[in-house]
């Protein structure tokens, strides 16, 4: 890549800090991952821009700012063990792994699945593991997680998941129509679940027993 991207990349994490992202820890995680080595080859030259970008199988790669305030909203802590629904091309996995123990991320494309796992390889995560699995139903072998961050939208909150959570674990996942959602995190708090709005997104369709 040619010597601009630092500078685009600084230029995205400085709008990412004005555009209302405070957590300095996900700025520094943001800043830590090349996205440029997870966008086709011809869209290299727009993977710091703030909207999203096709990765094939008719996915996408979310947009900056979308995957900082998921990871925000996440409380990811060293300490834990995250799984991610949707890993596409690993993007967000890469990002989750700068801040936790360990990242499981699953894909229900095995295309995309083997791609993202090359890909993380190649860059050296080593606390990322990649499956091919209907993420709705999470990752049972692996649980409890105290994070989980579903990269697709859901027309409700898969009980799966949130059976899937320690006590005081964290989902964020959007929820809605297809063409339209909002980003939902559920606590939990013992047997009680508290949910919370955080604004309108737009993602591609969470497919599985309990997706779309």
């Amino acid at each position: 890549m040619s010597v601009a991207v630092p500078v685009r990349r600084k230029v995205l994490i400085d709008y990412l800090r004005e555009s209302g992202i405070a957590d300095e820890r996900v700025l520094a995680a943001m800043a830590a991952v090349p996205r440029e080595h997870f966008v086709p080859a011809a869209l290299r030259h727009q993977a710091y821009e703030d909207y999203p970008l096709e990765i094939g199988e008719g996915q996408t790669i979310s947009q900056p700012s979308v995957v900082a305030r998921i990871t925000e909203l996440a409380e990811v802590t060293p300490r834990d063990r995250v799984l991610e629904i949707g890993a596409g091309s690993g993007y967000q996995a890469a990002v989750l792994a700068q801040l936790a123990r360990f990242v499981f991320t699953v894909e229900r494309l095995p295309r995309l699945a083997e791609a993202a796992r090359g890909r993380l390889a190649e860059l050296g995560y080593r606390n990322v593991s990649v499956q091919v699995m209907d993420g709705t139903l999470g990752w049972r072998a692996q649980a409890p997680f105290e994070v989980i961050v579903v990269s697709a939208a859901a027309p409700a909150i898969p009980k799966a998941l949130v059976e899937q959570l320690t006590d005081g674990g964290r989902l964020v996942i959007p929820i809605g129509e297809l063409r339209r959602q909002e980003l939902v995190r559920v606590i939990r708090r013992g047997d009680r679940f508290e949910d919370s709005r955080h604004g309108p997104a737009t993602f591609v369709p969470l497919v599985g027993r309990d997706g779309f």
